[in-house]
């Protein structure tokens, strides 16, 4: 599997997981937030802050009807409009530099999601070194060719998307240019349940596609992506805020410091456990050896005595034979005397 550099940063099987701190709309239209907010994303370790380019033109129309209503009694966002939503949501684009310059400066990686060709004209020119294609555009070919001809790396998010559309995004993406390419489990619910994940998925498509593959994850705490990371998962990208008290577009679903600080350590940890098929004691394990079990004598013997479940016991270190040899040593004869707590070898038995 290829591994894929970001200025520096190794993404890949053989490297512990690349975290992704998304911001979405959880500055609340207030850049000192959203600055806060990468600086928080830098000290909990995350590796990249991602953030997202549209704004409510570039991703709807500002139409009151039934199709431009989000009615759904599940979502977060029910009752609401989609314009007046992306309006409340949206990052303004002068804000970009900034965000992105300060990232730089904590060693976090910056980067964003383009919806339109606008936007990622006009992230080219603030030369991001890669980008992201959320969930509900990885159908959008047009898009997918426009960012794959960049020519920097692409991170696809798969939520929703069938085999056969996933193929097409590949194919495109590759086809236009773009040489590396990593797709993201994900499911497009907000927040999601870990029932309804299914990162059995991730192995399969990493092995469908021969791609690298993570996961884009909207479930509450670190389970899910800890076990995606057993699973192969390369990539890990969270929504993050300061507070989820604070309120936000995004924020019921998204990551406080502390969280993403463990799940900085515990997908590195489930990533380092992995490790390779063995079996026997590794060379940390060998020092353990002693403390199995062996054949001990448990009572004084005279030469010529023969061993007995009362004079040999089978306990724990293990400088003596091992337990398997018990019950053929039991009525065989010693070969000399034997003190209580010697380790039994095939020496002192009698030849």
């Amino acid at each position: 599997m290829k591994t894929i550099n970001i200025e520096g940063i190794e993404i890949g099987p053989n490297h512990k997981p690349f975290i992704i701190a998304e911001m979405s709309g959880n500055h609340n239209q207030s850049l000192d937030r959203a600055l806060e907010i990468v600086e928080a994303a830098a000290k909990s370790g995350a590796h990249a802050l991602k953030i997202q380019t549209y704004t409510a033109d570039t991703m709807t129309l500002n139409i009151e009807n039934s199709d431009f209503k989000i009615d759904d009694e599940n979502s977060l966002w029910n009752g609401q409009n989609l314009y007046q939503l992306y309006q409340q949501a949206y990052t303004p684009w002068e804000w970009h530099k900034p965000i992105f310059d300060r990232a730089r400066e904590l060693g976090m990686i910056p980067f964003s999601t383009p919806f339109d060709e606008t936007a990622v004209d006009f992230l080219e020119k603030l030369d991001v070194p890669l980008y992201k294609i959320a969930s509900f555009e990885n159908t959008d070919i047009p898009l997918i060719k426009k960012v794959a001809a960049t020519g920097k790396p692409m991170i696809v998010s798969t939520g929703m998307a069938t085999v056969a559309e996933l193929d097409e995004l590949v194919r495109t993406a590759r086809e236009a240019g773009c040489n590396d390419l990593i797709l993201l489990k994900c499911t497009s619910t907000y927040p999601a349940t870990p029932e309804n994940t299914n990162i059995s998925t991730i192995p399969h498509m990493k092995e469908l596609f021969d791609i690298q593959v993570g996961l884009s994850d909207h479930t509450m705490g670190t389970g899910v992506a800890v076990a995606s990371v057993a699973l192969g998962a390369t990539v890990i990208e969270k929504h993050f805020t300061l507070s989820r008290a604070e309120g936000g577009v995004d924020s019921a679903f998204s990551m406080e410091p502390e969280e993403m600080r463990a799940l900085v350590i515990e997908t590195e940890r489930a990533w380092q456990a992995m490790g390779k098929v063995t079996y026997g004691s590794t060379e940390k394990e060998k020092a353990s050896l002693k403390f199995r079990r062996s054949i001990y004598v448990a009572k004084d013997i005279k030469a010529g005595e023969r061993f007995t479940k009362d004079n040999i016991k089978v306990v724990r270190p293990g400088y003596g034979l091992e337990p398997k040899y018990y019950e053929q040593l039991l009525n065989t004869v010693a070969s000399k005397d034997l003190n209580v707590g010697t380790p039994l070898s095939f020496e002192e038995l009698l030849r």
